[in-house]
């Protein structure tokens, strides 16, 4: 039967897998499901934008997935920046889709909540849609605009409805997101399967630590992650200085590894407090050098702060650090807690000095740093491990194409991509 992949069958079907958020395989979450799906006998497609310094050929097969790249500029200036960029988004999408061909399955992944258009136009040919909610975007659109009764926001509750209606299984990064599934979305339970997001453990491996990183100082502290307006690089460095100012603390250099919109701003707001000479901005970097700070981090920091998004969302940063085997400050989030547990310790939400506070204390005590990191490592290991994740990645594959008659060997014509209704 088409969908039942977890006996081997080498000929499962053929997915198509739509993305806009990220360029593949940058995008790792989507780049992990690609080759489990491929390892289960599925011929894997990917649609998403370029990237600006990597992934930026337009076509590539990379360990036998397929990736078709469309060009995208990010949005600026608002709401009709954000028109632009998802109206280019979904012509691309439909343009590189027909070029596909037809597929058993579309896994279309979220933000934003429009990707169900092209998704419809290939169910009506045949294809079943996995919905994969990597964001809630109402709560993503009150956390960056905290206006909840707009016609914006309105407009986006009605299109996380109309993908709820559309799509066959829904797929939840843990579940919390799960139970919005099923309470605001009307989903059966028995649709809904929580695929959570897991570190690549071949990317991250610890190597032995560089003294020289810390910049003279005995301690390294570490931030990994999206330099947008919701991930709280702001608190992050208030905090810092509160550390150096209300603790006493300058025994320590820290280092911001990352990108996003508000980049220039953190680095100015870093100026403004002080900080210029003790915290250093990277940018994006590559992996060995990202795992050589890691590796030679002490205290990593996760100061998302807490709003609608943050609270119900499992933070990519908590788990990079776990499988690193560092321990982490947080604060006091509902999904930070189930992700780390005890590899981290919680301040209050969004309380600064606490914060600071509960930095200073792991720099004073390296065993239970060395405890906390190695219970991050052994979570990865287990609760965590993406193995759980690809049992349920395959198991919703199975249900949505139960009974489903397979498209994509009954009108391909030949070779991958040729099909009868290209172009």
């Amino acid at each position: 039967m088409l969908g039942d992949t977890t006996s081997g069958d080498r000929t499962a079907g053929r997915a198509l897998i739509l993305v806009e958020n990220l360029s593949v395989p940058f995008d790792r979450r989507v780049w992990q499901e690609c080759t489990t799906l491929r390892d289960a006998g599925w011929t894997v497609d990917v649609i998403c934008p370029r990237g600006s310094k990597r992934d930026t050929e337009a076509e590539a097969e990379i360990d036998g997935v397929r990736i078709h790249r469309y060009p995208l500029r990010a949005a600026t200036g608002g709401p009709a920046g954000y028109l632009r960029e998802y109206g280019s988004a979904l012509w691309h999408t439909f343009r590189l889709a027909r070029k596909v061909g037809p597929v058993d399955v579309v896994h279309a992944c979220n933000p934003p909540d429009l990707l169900f258009l092209p998704a419809l136009w290939l169910k009506q040919r045949g294809a079943r849609f996995v919905f994969d909610q990597h964001d809630l975007v109402p709560e993503l659109y009150l956390s960056r605009f905290g206006r909840g009764k707009d016609l914006l926001y309105r407009g986006v509750c009605a299109l996380e409805r109309l993908t709820y209606r559309a799509a066959d299984v829904v797929l939840a990064t843990n579940e919390s997101y799960r139970d919005v599934a099923v309470r605001r979305g009307g989903r059966r339970p028995a649709d809904v399967f929580v695929v959570r997001s897991a570190p690549d453990t071949e990317r991250f491996r610890p190597v032995p630590p560089e003294p020289e990183l810390k910049r003279g100082k005995p301690h390294l502290l570490c931030y990994l992650g999206v330099m947008g307006p919701q991930d709280g690089v702001d608190y992050a460095l208030r905090s810092l200085a509160k550390l150096r100012e209300e603790f006493g603390r300058t025994d320590w250099h820290a280092v911001f590894v990352g990108a996003g919109d508000t980049f220039d701003a953190m680095v100015e707001l870093s100026r403004r407090l002080g900080l210029a000479e003790q915290v250093q901005f990277t940018g994006r970097i590559p992996d060995a050098d990202l795992v050589r700070y890691l590796s030679t981090a002490d205290v990593c920091l996760s100061p998302d702060p807490l709003n609608p998004l943050n609270d119900v969302s499992t933070m990519n940063k908590v788990l990079e650090y776990m499988v690193m085997g560092r321990p982490m400050v947080s604060f006091d989030l509902k999904e930070a807690r189930v992700s780390a547990g005890d590899a981290a310790v919680y301040a209050p939400a969004n309380d600064e000095t606490e914060f600071a506070k509960l930095i200073a204390l792991l720099l004073d005590d390296p065993e239970k740093r060395a405890q906390m990191g190695k219970t991050g490592q052994e979570r990865i290991g287990g609760p965590l491990s993406w193995r759980n994740s690809q049992r349920s990645l395959l198991a919703a594959y199975t249900a949505a194409c139960r009974d489903h008659t397979p498209v994509s060997r009954t009108t391909r014509t030949g070779q991958r991509g040729s099909s009868t209704i290209e172009r």
